[in-house]
């Protein structure tokens, strides 16, 4: 598949969001839609937020990133902070950025759009996408994989995969809204398949 090898590098706001970081991790396992990237300090930054923000274990939020690294090794790229002295983008995702860059990756996913201004993007020729985009347009190159997942995760949770796209909806409505008009379903439609 020939997305399958587009680098995009998910940012900490994604990866702690739960639902939205199982749903772009399932679609990079095969067959695999995309290939993540990350750097140390971008999981470090999720453990982080998923112990002080939302207050998770101690033990379960270093047990996540143990297991992300365990599964996508190829997924970690080195640090690159010697390039964010020339960065301008906001200053506490400049590490993102050259994260993107060293990657060589074309795509930053991220819910902080507003600390990636396209001008300060266009040098890299790079762009920041909203998660809900970037599902919309999995979705759109490879429908029945990205549904395929979504009923893989609804099972997971003993949902229908209705139930479990509207909960996702809270996070990521667009996607959802997309999804739910593709396949005819109703996002508050209890037992949708």
């Amino acid at each position: 598949m020939k997305g399958a090898n587009y680098r995009v590098v998910l940012d900490a706001c994604v990866l702690a969001n739960q639902g939205v970081c199982d749903l772009f991790l399932r679609l990079a396992e095969r067959p695999r839609l995309y290939s993540p990237k990350w750097s140390l300090r971008i999981l470090q930054e999720t453990t982080r937020t998923h112990k002080v923000r939302l207050n998770w274990p101690e033990d379960l939020a270093d047990y996540w990133q143990v297991e992300v690294e365990k599964h996508f090794p190829e997924a970690l790229v080195d640090e690159a902070d010697c390039l964010e002295p020339v960065l301008v983008n906001d200053p506490k995702d400049r590490h993102v950025l050259a994260t993107a860059i060293r990657a060589g990756a074309s795509t930053i996913v991220t819910f902080n759009l507003r600390d990636f201004s396209p001008e300060s993007l266009r040098p890299w020729d790079i762009h920041a996408v909203h998660p809900a985009d970037y599902l919309i347009t999995l979705h759109t190159i490879s429908p029945d994989i990205v549904v395929a997942k979504l009923s893989d995760m609804a099972r997971d949770r003993e949902m229908s995969t209705a139930a479990f796209l509207s909960k996702l909806a809270r996070s990521i409505p667009d996607f959802a809204s997309h999804v739910a008009q593709a396949v005819g379903w109703s996002l508050d439609e209890p037992n949708g398949h």
